[in-house]
């Protein structure tokens, strides 16, 4: 029988998609043989639509060789073998779909992504547990990292700007597992905050009128709650004159001012050595001769530094912080403070923290996914040992409400005109 022929009959037989060990097998012998006839040599220039019709020739001959009927069209299996070439294989097309913002790989079966706030399991897989490893090693080679048993765990970003990390076994015991917090290319605008009710219109006008001002300002949050989306639109209101240094572990921050240095901490090598921490970007930071400082997020032994220069003529910086609350989070402060080996007594910590920052900004995430600023609170001075704080905005039965007024100490540094 012809190959055209047996092609016919194979078309009309009773076909079954290819399960997890054969597709494995015919990646495996499309590799082979396009590298063996010299196909793969100048890969990285070649287009995609180069590269699919001899993939489509050589799954022809895999599925003839081994005598096997399939119904998964042949194109769509050259497009997986494609992904896996010129991109990263099942999750290819997932890191180009603009709606989704996470991809969370619990080993190769269970992929699941996060859209509009709600996360979704997907019907994306991987081979098995090499596969997703040989995946994760192609997104760290051009960055120079690595990852195997001596060193199970990474992070790192991708030249778009998006973040990863990374773990397999043994530490995860089910599998390798991937984590993807994608880049958003394009700079999001107050009118998207306006248009997802994320804040009301007065209360964006206030944190406006609260950045111009130059207050020091937190923003505290869940995890993907959108500590970093508010981060980077209210920094759209930082005078142009002002020099603003960033300090990010992965940047992410898009400030769309002329005069802004952005830096981002540097991990260990393979060897140890190397690693530049968040702290030392900010001490580094202090003799650039900033006007503000934003550090990406405060999680360690840098918030006693950037609590300093809050104290000390930089005003307006800002960070992110993990928190479930304001007070929350001006407890989570005194705790890192505390950490550094900072020694003096609990009062004048938060002494220190309550000089230092102004505002804090609170953003959650609904059940349904919706991210929200559940409240807006002015931190004043200590009193009875604790920080005084005076809710200026709140989100209750779905309205976002006023819950008090500016003291008059924060009305003076609303009204100060520093510029």
């Amino acid at each position: 029988m012809t190959t055209i022929n047996w092609l016919n009959a194979f078309k009309n037989s009773v076909c079954q998609p290819l399960d997890l060990e054969l597709k494995a097998d015919l990646h495996k012998y499309v590799l082979e043989q396009m590298e063996d006839d010299g196909v793969l040599f100048g890969l990285a220039s070649d287009s995609r639509e180069n590269l699919m019709l001899p993939v489509i020739t050589y799954i022809q001959r895999y599925l003839i060789k081994e005598h096997i009927s399939q119904s998964t069209p042949l194109d769509t299996l050259a497009a997986e073998l494609v992904d896996e070439m010129l991109g990263y294989g099942p999750i290819e097309n997932l890191l180009k779909d603009p709606s989704i913002n996470d991809i969370l790989i619990n080993g190769p079966k269970l992929v699941f992504v996060e859209r509009e706030g709600l996360l979704e399991q997907v019907d994306h897989h991987f081979l098995n547990d090499e596969h997703v490893i040989r995946v994760i090693r192609k997104m760290l080679s051009p960055l120079g990292r690595r990852i195997d048993e001596s060193n199970p765990m990474v992070d790192a970003r991708l030249p778009d700007g998006s973040r990863i990390n990374a773990i397999i076994p043994p530490l995860a015991l089910d599998g390798p597992c991937l984590s993807v917090r994608k880049f958003k290319q394009d700079s999001l605008t107050e009118q998207y905050l306006l248009d997802n009710d994320t804040l009301s219109p007065d209360m964006l006008a206030f944190l406006k009128r609260c950045v111009a001002s130059r207050l020091n300002i937190l923003i505290s949050g869940a995890t993907g709650s959108g500590k970093t989306t508010l981060l980077n639109i209210l920094s759209q209101y930082i005078s142009p004159h002002e020099r603003v240094v960033t300090i990010e572990d992965a940047a992410e921050l898009q400030l769309r001012n002329t005069h802004v240095v952005r830096l981002e901490t540097r991990p260990p090598n393979s060897e140890g050595s190397g690693e530049v921490t968040a702290r030392e970007l900010v001490k580094n930071a202090l003799r650039m001769r900033p006007d503000r400082i934003i550090l990406g997020e405060s999680r360690g032994g840098e918030v006693l530094d950037m609590l300093q220069a809050m104290n000390t003529g930089h005003l307006g910086s800002m960070s992110t912080l993990h928190a479930n609350s304001p007070r929350d989070a001006l407890l989570r402060l005194e705790m890192m403070v505390t950490l550094t080996g900072f020694n003096s007594s609990e009062n004048f910590i938060r002494k220190v923290v309550s000089s230092a920052v102004d505002m804090v900004i609170q953003i959650s995430r609904l059940p349904n996914g919706k991210r929200i600023v559940s409240e807006v609170v002015e931190v004043g001075a200590v009193e009875d040992g604790h920080i005084k704080t005076h809710k200026l905005y709140e989100y209750t039965q779905r309205t976002f409400k006023p819950s008090g007024i500016p003291t008059n100490e924060l009305q003076m540094k609303l009204e100060e005109q520093l510029w």
